[in-house]
């Protein structure tokens, strides 16, 4: 019998989200005789406690039985039970400063952390990520910051909608300009971004188009990266020569920039990758874009412009073009900018399901067919006190004062 946990959230500010739906639980349990679930109370999660209790799963305060325990967000240290497996976002794969103290603790305590970024297939690919949602509410949120801006239409707050189908419902009723809006990525954020797009009946259309001709409607355009950056000697090449040669190229996205009123940001930045622009390229005549929604939100590169997160509560500030620094965005001067880091939070239910969907068909089975697939081990980051091998490039990083 494996026992495990389902956490509740406790990092500040609160995240409503969970791995696992009740039905979820239920089906699992039903699968796996071999599976015990105990849910840990909450009055924040999306989904009740006694949402779990009418599925008849155990809901108590008892996470030191449990041998596995999920979680979404990062746990605090202080809430940390040693000798336990634990399973959440812990931010620390990419040397984050601000959780070096977690990663120590997890080490202190003899904690075996998996994390999920670091859920992936044998090419590399993760299998278990919350990234469409960020793509679905970062498209909404940036049409709805587009409405504020302009003065042209309201919409609510997407955390005020009870899922999905709702936010489409909201965006089906709006009335848009002939605006264009350019959106960077083929990943999870982007094409998450696009169904957005599509289902309130926007036209996709190609990049020569989108650059070239004029519409009486509104259109936008998806792109990868070769599209908005060139070789600096100009020879053309393929993504597989810009991904190991990212000095050798240069950012071609002012001619976007030049036609676009919106700007979605939906891409994965990779270390070295060239800057859309520069901060002092908002003061040209012909930059257009009044809206940035930069659903990535790395911060100051490769969007210079945005200059911090901002949050579900406050969710855009404004950029003045001429001096790059943060104003209203109401201001005419200023650029709009939405740069939430933890969009999929305002649809927890949507997001929850469709995550806890990929953990029940990817990780749950490694427990019980020995990982035969590698599953676990290579999302292992901790075990017995030490790094695994797949992670020793972070022994300076934990062992820093």
């Amino acid at each position: 019998m494996i026992s495990f946990g389902i956490l509740k959230e406790r990092k500040t500010p609160p995240d409503r989200r969970v791995v696992l739906s009740p039905e979820a639980c239920q089906s699992l349990e039903d699968q796996y005789p071999d599976m015990k679930i105990i849910v840990e109370p909450s009055n924040i999660r999306v989904f009740a406690d006694s949402h779990y209790s009418e599925k008849k799963l155990e809901v108590a305060s008892k996470m030191e039985a449990c041998e596995v325990l999920l979680g979404v967000k990062e746990v605090p240290i202080a809430s940390l039970i040693p000798n336990k497996s634990y399973f959440f976002f812990s931010h620390t794969i990419k040397k984050q400063p601000y959780n070096r103290l977690l990663l120590q603790a997890v080490l202190e305590k003899n904690i075996s952390l998996y994390d999920h970024e670091a859920i992936t297939a044998v090419s590399g690919e993760r299998l278990v990520a919350f990234g469409r949602y960020a793509g679905l509410v970062g498209a909404y949120n940036a049409l709805r910051t587009y409405g504020l801006k302009q003065s042209v239409f309201e919409l609510p707050m997407a955390s005020k909608s009870k899922n999905l189908v709702a936010l489409v419902k909201k965006l089906k009723q709006i009335s848009l300009p002939n605006i264009k809006i350019v959106l960077t990525g083929m990943g999870r954020v982007g094409n998450g971004a696009s169904e957005i797009l599509d289902a309130m009946g926007m036209q996709k259309v190609c990049a020569d188009h989108f650059l070239d001709q004029n519409f009486e409607h509104a259109v936008y355009c998806q792109i990868d990266v070769l599209d908005y950056n060139k070789r600096i000697d100009g020879v053309l090449l393929d993504k597989k020569d810009f991904y190991n040669n990212l000095e050798a190229y240069s950012s071609d996205f002012l001619k976007f920039a030049e036609v676009s009123d919106i700007f979605i940001a939906g891409h994965f930045y990779g270390q070295g990758a060239p800057a859309f622009f520069e901060l002092k390229d908002l003061a040209l005549p012909h930059f257009k874009i009044c809206v940035i929604a930069d659903i990535s939100c790395d911060i100051g590169h490769p969007i210079p412009s945005t200059l911090r997160a901002s949050t579900i509560e406050d969710p855009i500030y404004g950029i003045d073009m001429k001096t790059g620094t943060e104003v209203s965005f109401r201001e005419k001067r200023a650029i709009a900018v939405m740069a939430v880091d933890n969009l999929p939070c305002e649809l927890p239910s949507d997001a929850s399901e469709g995550f806890g969907a990929a953990f029940m068909e990817h990780v749950i089975p490694a427990f019980f067919n020995g990982d035969k697939d590698g599953i676990l081990s290579r999302a292992k980051m901790t075990e017995n006190g030490h790094l695994t091998p797949k992670y020793e490039y972070l022994h300076d990083y934990v062992n820093t004062k």
